[in-house]
């Protein structure tokens, strides 16, 4: 596989660390741009990072020394030096927009961990598993731009990445409604305990457009391509609600599932425990073996280390049960800084090089 030369756009944040650790020896990707805002350009990594550094492994060695450059005003040296970016930028959401917009236009592909384009129609959102195929969308989005390279290719929100994979292989039963209530992690809102005191002994029980990306990008997810665009999908109907809790690392979801036809828990469990996807059928780097794991009663871990599966990309379940109002009710969980947000990235960056969408 031909290795490629990636940058970080918004280095110095938690997920733009997260990229620094997941990408320091990864076999198909070389860091060779480091990006931020211009209070950080012109500065060591190292010497901007140190003091907020998030992470339990170290700083990159090969990193701690790369001067980094302004994501804005540096934008043709930052093309310049790599193949594509990730992007994981700390902006209004038109001013990211603007910015991956403007890297595209310059032929430089764009695998951004921001939420800004992910409601754009021929923008692909994808988590490996579930949509590969919608990274298709991207020569619609060319013509668009007006590029041969250049595109803006998404992952999900952090939260749904532990509940929406859990239904997916249920969806062929016809589900119907789902209520999901997700228990977020602080590193969600990029902080640590150090950083975020109000949360100890605490559950906030709202976080700002939560919600409405719980309950509305699935619905992308689960769409398809039609001319130009992807269209969303129109059931099932999905209520969310959204709390944050004094958790480091790992969102947990309850999550209730109506479907129109009757099936048994062990069918399910078969179902989630068989579960396979593309990332799995073309052995991506990151990918995990087994993507969900089932834990009875009797064998299920604590939540703090079962959000470590397969390195934090997988996805565990448990205490699936009947309910009186809904057919099933369960509860799953995965690394929100892995899975959710870095590690879904560079899985989709992946899924994009085997494909020769950075050629």
């Amino acid at each position: 596989m031909k290795k490629y030369n990636v940058g970080i756009i918004g280095c110095t944040g938690m997920v733009g660390q997260r990229f620094a650790t997941l990408l320091e020896n990864h076999p198909w990707f070389n860091v060779t741009a480091l990006a931020a805002s211009s209070r950080s350009a012109g500065k060591t990594y190292k010497s901007v990072v140190e003091k907020r550094w998030a992470m339990k492994t170290p700083i990159p060695t090969s990193m701690a020394d790369m001067i980094i450059l302004d994501a804005v005003a540096d934008m043709d040296e930052v093309v310049s030096k790599v193949d594509f970016v990730f992007c994981a930028v700390d902006m209004k959401k038109d001013e990211i927009r603007a910015l991956e917009e403007a890297y595209a236009k310059k032929e430089c592909p764009v695998v951004s961990n921001n939420s800004a384009n992910r409601g754009v129609e021929d923008v692909p959102m994808v988590v490996p598993e579930i949509n590969a195929d919608h990274i298709e969308i991207i020569n619609a989005q060319r013509k668009r731009l007006g590029t041969k390279r250049g595109f803006i290719a998404v992952k999900s929100n952090c939260s749904l990445q532990s509940y929406v994979p859990a239904i997916h292989p249920l969806m062929d039963l016809g589900v119907t409604k789902v209520l999901a209530c997700t228990y977020q992690a602080i590193s969600g809102a990029g902080k640590t305990f150090e950083t975020y005191p109000d949360i100890l002994d605490n559950v906030i029980p709202y976080i700002g457009g939560e919600e409405e990306k719980s309950e509305q990008e699935p619905m992308k997810l689960w769409g398809h391509i039609e001319g130009d665009k992807i269209v969303n999908a129109t059931t099932p109907s999905i209520t969310a609600q959204c709390f944050r809790v004094p958790v480091s690392d790992g969102h947990t979801a309850a999550v209730f599932v109506s479907m129109e036809k009757k099936v048994s828990p062990e069918e399910i469990i078969r179902r989630w425990t068989e579960f396979r996807g593309p990332a799995q059928e073309l052995e991506l780097p990151s990918a995990p073996k087994q993507f969900l794991h089932y834990f009875t009663e009797a064998d299920r871990p604590q939540a703090k280390l079962d959000r470590e599966l397969e390195h934090g990309m997988a996805v565990s379940i448990g205490r699936l049960r009947p309910d009186t109002q809904y057919d099933y009710k369960f509860v799953c969980l995965s690394h929100n800084t892995l899975r959710g947000a870095a590690g879904g990235g560079v899985l989709l960056a992946e899924l994009l090089a085997k494909k020769g969408y950075f050629d």
